[in-house]
């Protein structure tokens, strides 16, 4: 067993041989080649119809030609809670493909963030060295572009994911755009709110060194502000003392708001505090729209306070990324980005969306993820 092998554990034991469902076999002389064959969806309203009808384009593409066996890896960043979906996701298209392959990621998170990082980029070139054709990576910051130069240099593409690594040569970035999603979320408040003037509390980041959580909250402010709304931006504390002080910094911005603060938007998973922030200023009926799946958010929808939240797709993430690699390396990458157009916001980013959950649709959308494997 290699270095990689004993530190990083496979999320699903993936080895899929090409005699795998979907993969090439022997056909009787009438059959002209083995077809990729798509595992059925199960019907929702919350299936992401365009997603869809992109993956059965490529894969009709694909289908033109006779499939090639491919070797292949998905690292995450851990396997914890939220990177589960997307390592369902990625397994299932590797078994629909028929490709050899595993989902990898650290059991745990090591208290040297440094030693995780090698970690990551020790099994890209490991990978790349054992012959795999392409790799999808959840990078954590730049310490791993010179793993992903390094394989593109071999020849082998690689796809990003969860996390964007613009200045490497990544082929691909495959995830939901921040400040896209910042500008979903404002307009489902834009929909709850009394017209302008008013005040809109954001529960977001005010600093550029976090670049994604800067663009989220900036999509939702733009939205906001270009509809006549005031924003303020109380910055969401991760670390330190958890709700209650949280809780207090925006109950002081709130009873200081001009005009007074007509909605509130929480961006990240820790959104149902804004719902905690209302009923501290006596306002309980203030409009409040979320972010994420959290449990208290999903209590707090429940009782009718949060109104609706957005949850990034990952189990559609993970699904994409190995159909993404298969049809670069069947069809080329340029005829791949030609399919992938609709989602694309730019030459080397696509956009897989938001689900938008509305307050009385919890159940429904538990229901949706049950269906897919892909619990949160």
């Amino acid at each position: 067993m290699t270095t990689m092998g004993r530190r990083w554990m496979a999320a699903f034991g993936l080895a899929l041989m090409t005699a795998a469902c979907g993969a090439s076999q022997e056909v009787d002389e009438e059959e002209d080649v083995a077809r990729i064959t798509r595992a059925p969806t199960p019907a929702s309203e919350f299936i992401p119809v365009e997603l869809e009808a992109t993956v059965d384009n490529l894969v009709a593409r694909i289908n033109e030609n006779e499939l090639q066996p491919m070797q292949m890896v998905v690292l995450l960043k851990n396997l914890g809670a939220f990177f589960t979906p997307i390592a369902t996701g990625a397994s299932r298209a590797m078994g629909e493909l028929g490709v050899t392959g595993n989902v990898l990621g650290p059991t745990e998170q090591s208290d040297d963030p440094i030693s995780t990082q090698e970690l990551q980029n020790q099994q890209m070139v490991e990978a790349a060295a054992n012959g795999a054709k392409g790799i999808g990576v959840s990078p954590f910051n730049d310490v791993n572009a010179s793993a992903i130069d390094e394989a593109s240099a071999q020849g082998v593409h690689v796809v990003t994911f969860d996390t964007d690594l613009a200045s490497s040569k990544r082929s691909l970035y495959v995830g939901m755009l921040n400040w896209s999603a910042g500008e979903t979320a404002g307009k489902t408040l834009l929909g709850m709110l009394p017209p302008p003037p008013g005040t809109v509390m954001i529960h977001g980041n005010v600093g550029t060194d976090w670049v994604d959580g800067y663009e989220r909250t900036q999509g939702a402010q733009d939205v906001l502000a270009e509809a006549g709304y005031t924003t303020v931006v109380s910055q969401v504390y991760f670390f330190g003392g958890g709700d209650e002080d949280d809780v207090a910094w925006m109950t002081s911005q709130m009873q200081a708001a001009d005009p007074p603060v007509v909605g509130m938007l929480g961006l990240f998973n820790l959104s149902y505090r804004c719902a905690m922030a209302a009923e501290a200023v006596g306002k309980p009926e203030l409009p409040v729209v979320a972010f994420d799946f959290d449990p208290k958010t999903v209590d707090y929808m429940r009782q009718g306070r949060i109104k609706a939240t957005h949850i990034q797709r990952q189990y559609y993430e993970g699904y994409l990324v190995p159909y993404i690699l298969y049809g670069i390396n069947s069809i080329g990458l340029d005829a791949t980005k030609a399919i992938l157009a609709p989602q694309m916001s730019d030459a080397f980013r696509f956009n897989i969306g938001v689900d938008v959950v509305p307050g009385d649709r919890v159940d429904a959308y538990n229901d949706f993820l049950d269906s897919i494997g892909a619990t949160q």
